[in-house]
């Protein structure tokens, strides 16, 4: 009964947006728009029986000050109900910065407030309803390649994985500094909420905060907050995941401590940073090391580049390998992504105190891409592919791990011999290559010669651009 309400839930928004689409919406303005008239009728709810919670949303520019209204005269009042709770202190104001008006159309908006989202309850929905319905929405905004949101959509059965992995504890701190939909903390959540004995409710996200009575009218000591997460430490956690958006150069240089420098739109000085590079995921790799505590943990996923860049790349593994253990890496498989092109890996390393030897004795690395083709339509990756993976990585007590055909492990010492310490290892054999009987479907070797394509596209693209400057 969930699945078909929420199935039914998506089906009905998502055939409303077809027809804004034809105004030039895309869908990530639907999303956003979807999202601010969602806050304001639930908070409504909340506001009424059996709730009778006060509302976070003053009078006057709340849900229904938008009922009462119709024409350009509805059109008008929910740009200034946009603008004027966009100023409010607080969490509020978190919520609503620079929100803007995406749905010109008077009568298309109208129908939106009143025959969509104010005939159903939605606080009265079960959350299991509510979170599948966001996440179609997403998936939606995600399939759609114009908009490019699909770079930021991790797949749910790889954020699952990574969770189960992980296995976060009651009272653990956990921080995505990447953070886009709030994937990988729900599902942290979820974990944490399914530990036996326990009886926990934790809202993350400003909106779920909000509603729940969390966050005040007060700028000061916000739950959630906005900004450049490179810009600067933002506090020490026990636990990072993460995956931080794809493209390979940033606007942004980071200058470590030496000083080191190069010529950017934009710098930032980061003094505990082991290398200055422009590459956004180094970035984030060395970032997410100085906000993890002492013996904190983290699972990234990382593109293949971060594995054999040379430069501040090599560095910056060197100094990976010395100052935490990084005892895991999960090569993944293509076609499993939104943005195209994309190869990437999952690396789980631990912080670790200062000390003259390398903390990183045996990296384990698995291999989910040899010989393994998924795609997003006919083939998606599945919570179950990834079973053996979590099998293996054994997070009872990772000291019980055993190698297997994909599962292999990789000494300190031989890992320093690669050639710029490479990580970028694999060892089974290419079916395809060895025997053409192995070959996959024609649609699955289009798609990968496009990906391939993609990739070195977007390569040549950055050279080009190194080579203008």
């Amino acid at each position: 009964m969930t699945n078909n309400h929420s199935n039914q839930l998506v089906q009905k928004l998502w055939n409303y947006c077809n027809v804004l689409r034809d105004d030039g919406l895309s869908y990530g303005d639907y999303v956003e728009q979807l999202t601010f008239l969602l806050f304001l009728k639930m908070a409504d709810e909340q506001s009424r029986p059996p709730h009778n919670k006060p509302s976070a949303v003053p009078q006057g520019w709340d849900w229904p000050s938008l009922l009462a209204r119709d024409g350009d005269d509805l059109e008008t009042h929910y740009r200034h109900t946009l603008e004027e709770l966009g100023k409010r202190p607080g969490m509020l104001g978190v919520i609503f910065r620079k929100a803007q008006n995406k749905i010109q159309d008077p009568a298309k908006l109208r129908r939106l407030i009143v025959d969509l989202i104010d005939k159903e309850e939605w606080t009265s929905l079960s959350a299991d309803v509510k979170g599948d319905a966001y996440e179609g929405l997403l998936q939606k905004n995600a399939e759609d390649v114009k908009g490019g949101a699909g770079q930021y959509f991790t797949p749910r059965a790889l954020i699952a994985a990574m969770v189960d992995a992980m296995a976060p504890r009651p009272g653990q701190t956990i921080c995505d500094p990447a953070c886009g939909t709030g994937g990988f903390l729900l599902a942290a959540h979820d974990y944490i909420a399914r530990t036996p004995g326990l009886d926990l409710e934790q809202n993350l996200c400003a909106m779920n905060l909000l509603l729940h009575g969390i966050g005040g009218e007060s700028d000061a000591d916000l739950p959630v907050v906005t900004k450049d997460a490179l810009a600067g430490k933002h506090g020490e956690y026990d636990m990072v995941l993460a995956n931080p958006p794809f493209g390979k150069k940033s606007s942004v240089t980071i200058v470590n401590g030496s000083g080191d420098q190069q010529k950017e739109s934009l710098v930032i000085n980061r003094d505990d940073f082991w290398a200055t590079t422009s590459n956004k995921q180094l970035n984030f790799l060395q970032h997410i090391f100085t906000i993890l505590k002492q013996h904190g943990r983290a699972a990234v996923v990382l593109p293949d580049n971060v594995l054999f860049e040379g430069g501040a790349g090599e560095m910056i593994r060197r100094e990976l390998l010395k100052q935490a253990n990084v005892h895991t890496l999960m090569r993944l498989p293509t076609g499993i992504f939104y943005a195209q092109g994309v190869k990437a890996n999952v690396l789980f390393f631990d912080r670790k105190p200062a000390r003259e030897t390398a903390w990183t004795e045996t990296l384990w690395i698995y291999d989910l891409r040899t010989n393994l083709h998924f795609t997003l339509k006919e083939n998606p990756l599945k919570r179950s592919d990834l079973d053996d993976f979590v099998a293996c990585y054994h997070p009872e007590n990772r000291h019980l791990r055993t190698e297997s055909e994909r599962f292999k492990a990789f000494g300190y010492a031989d890992l320093l011999k690669r050639d710029k310490v490479n990580l970028d290892i694999f060892w089974l054999k290419d079916e395809s290559v060895e025997d053409s009987a192995n070959l996959p479907a024609p649609e699955v070797i289009a798609r990968e010669i496009v990906d391939d394509l993609e990739a070195a596209l977007e390569q040549f693209a950055t050279i080009a651009e190194d080579l203008r400057r």
